[in-house]
């Protein structure tokens, strides 16, 4: 049983084909098939169910995999440790769609400037793909604005983004200091698609006061719905984050909320994660960030 083994075997399953592992190992396929002939024969047991020429793990397989990646992991982790002692290396970060395309940017020119040799690789996608990236350690880090489901991720917050009201500038609530969600439900609301982290948060707030939106539009594009409400089409309830610009550039009218509204944006990664120095200072980064915003947020 060696080391070799173990990386065959995840390769194997993160890619459900034998001919794909192969490929990314740089290894002929008989070596990889060969490889997982020998560790079900060494454990006595089958890992993988072959039907035609699909494959798909047992459940014996799964409980294997747990185990082979952590195996795996903590051996590229010593690798990275002791080979990129200094600042030069590479981490890789994924993030949200909304934290990639707002706050992203700053934090690499930020990250890039103390580690100037450093090569970064990002990612922007899904919550659920980078905890599911990270899981699988393709990602060292991910920043997402859910608290991550799997019992393997650690999350850490690192700023809050509170929920803006916005009108438009004559609207007939625009020159009120605060407003309550049952005032504004008495208007036509534009809404963000159901699923995203902003919408699951409005919709429980109206469900635990009991209050009913009355949906003009619903729509993934937060442009979408910001113009819409500064052409007097209706109300909406979004993250500051995402309508920061717009408050500042006079396009639409921000209001308090009597009940403030916020969620954590997290930093996560797995439990197992050895957190070297380029990690924990692009940590560091994101954790400056989110206090220097705290002012900005609090006017909200």
């Amino acid at each position: 049983m060696t080391l070799r083994h173990m990386k065959i075997f995840v390769a194997v399953f993160q890619h459900s084909n034998i001919t794909r592992a192969a490929a990314e190992l740089h290894l002929a396929q008989p070596s990889v098939s060969l490889a997982i002939k020998e560790l079900e024969e060494y454990y006595g047991i089958q890992l993988f169910a072959r039907i035609g020429r699909r494959i798909s793990p047992t459940p014996c397989g799964r409980e294997f995999y747990s185990y082979a990646l952590h195996i795996v992991t903590l051996f590229e982790d010593m690798e990275t440790k002791i080979k990129n002692w200094g600042a030069v290396g590479s981490i890789r970060i994924g993030t949200s769609i909304t934290i990639g395309t707002h706050i992203l940017p700053f934090l690499l020119n930020q990250y890039q400037l103390q580690y100037p040799s450093l090569k970064i690789q990002a990612v922007v996608g899904k919550s659920s793909d980078i905890e599911q990236k990270l899981l699988d350690n393709s990602l060292d880090i991910g920043l997402i604005e859910t608290n991550p489901e799997h019992i393997d991720l650690c999350a850490t917050p690192f700023m809050q983004d509170k929920m803006c009201a916005i009108v438009a500038r004559d609207h007939p609530l625009a020159s009120q200091k605060s407003v309550s969600l049952s005032q504004l439900v008495e208007y036509p609301f534009l809404v963000r698609e159901k699923g995203s982290a902003g919408r699951d948060l409005l919709d429980a707030c109206c469900s635990l006061q009991r209050l009913s939106l009355q949906i003009l539009l619903e729509s993934s594009s937060t442009q979408a719905i910001v113009k819409a409400v500064a052409n007097g089409l209706g109300v909406a309830i979004l993250p500051y984050l995402l309508v920061e610009r717009d408050v500042l550039e006079n396009v639409v009218e921000p209001l308090r909320l009597c009940q403030p509204l916020q969620r954590d944006l997290n930093i996560v990664y797995h439990k197992s994660k050895f957190l070297s120095p380029n990690l924990k200072t692009f940590i560091a980064v994101c954790q400056r960030y989110g206090r220097d915003h705290e002012i900005a947020l609090d006017l909200v």
